[in-house]
């Protein structure tokens, strides 16, 4: 079966004009990866964010599916925790009863933010109130008709007549939130660009059998999503990829969140970290796909082949919109 690219659009702030928006290269590259024939769009969640453009993923769905043709558009995700289950569930059966057959609804634990981002969403009610799972159980309850007769919400409509569902996911990138999207009937999709060690295959296992042992119809679906930079060489795609690994370094090392340097900034103040900061670096760059269009696309396959996946999105943060959009255009022509 050939393998099916798809994009985790985390609406990086980039070097841009002063009119330019970063939502407004969002939706140039959607447009670019629709003709390049991308299989899914995805749209991340980021609040109080000096780095990421998208606190609203399902507005900018409902544009970027009005501007393209066929690819499917979704969230990657919506994190559930700061909303009501019954809202999410009306939003994106509008959406997919406006762009029938093409929408995805992504759904995460983390806040997508900071804590008092995360106050703010909540207000208000205290932050952190909810139950992940109830409200996992609760959404996919509502989107496909499923509660308990005696559930108190059972005679809620989310659209009037016959509501559309979307296709619902759920991101992972452990055995929890798999093990939780297999008993609910889920597809899933599994991060491995956060972290330098990633989850290994066997999550994906232990998803299909949460699935198989609630009694599911049908088949258990996965894709996994990794980091990757397509250039001319290995070492152009390494240069490029350092604004992205020096990030990574001061937000999971340092707790400081900053605008993605230029590669020259990023390589000069990696000598200024300490030794077991610049180790991080490495293991940043190290975890991702990076080089020219064969052997990013030789790695892709068998990253897929080993964690048995037919489906792979690709993220890609450089400080330069046009070295992104050239990376997701390599791949395509080495993989579609």
């Amino acid at each position: 079966m050939a393998l099916k690219l798809n994009v985790v659009d985390q609406s990086p702030v980039q070097s841009l004009p002063d009119d330019k928006s970063p939502v407004a290269i969002t939706i140039d590259l959607a447009r670019n990866c629709d003709l390049l024939g991308y299989h899914r769009y995805w749209l991340a969640e980021h609040h109080n964010s000096v780095n990421f453009a998208g606190p609203c993923p399902e507005i900018l769905v409902s544009h970027i599916a009005s501007v393209t043709k066929r690819i499917r558009v979704g969230s990657g995700g919506v994190m559930l925790s700061h909303y009501s289950p019954y809202k999410v569930a009306e939003q994106f059966s509008m959406l997919e009863t406006l762009y029938p057959g093409r929408i995805d609804l992504g759904i995460g634990r983390a806040p997508g933010g900071d804590e008092l981002a995360s106050h703010a969403l909540a207000y208000p009610i205290r932050p952190g109130s909810g139950n992940y799972a109830e409200q996992a159980w609760l959404l996919q309850g509502l989107l496909h008709n499923t509660l308990p007769d005696d559930h108190p919400y059972k005679a809620l409509r989310v659209m009037p007549g016959q509501p559309a569902a979307p296709q619902t996911w759920m991101l992972a990138s452990g055995s929890g939130s798999s093990g939780l999207a297999g008993q609910l009937g889920m597809k899933m999709t599994l991060a491995l660009f956060i972290s330098p060690d990633p989850a290994p295959p066997c999550v994906i296992s232990e998803y299909q059998q949460a699935w198989r042992d609630a009694g599911h119809t049908g088949q258990p679906e996965a894709n996994i999503a990794v980091a990757a930079l397509c250039a001319d060489s290995r070492e152009e795609a390494e240069y490029l990829a350092a604004p992205s690994a020096y990030w990574k370094v001061k937000a999971f090392r340092q707790g400081i969140r900053e605008v993605v340097k230029s590669p020259d900034e990023a390589l000069s103040l990696k000598a200024r970290l300490s030794p077991s900061e610049q180790d991080f670096f490495d293991a940043v760059l190290n975890s991702m796909v990076l080089g020219a269009a064969e052997e990013c696309a030789e790695k892709i396959t068998r990253i897929a082949d080993q964690y048995q996946s037919n489906e792979v999105s690709v993220v890609t943060v450089t400080h330069d919109y046009q070295h992104r959009l050239g990376s997701y255009e390599r791949l395509a022509s080495a993989l579609l």
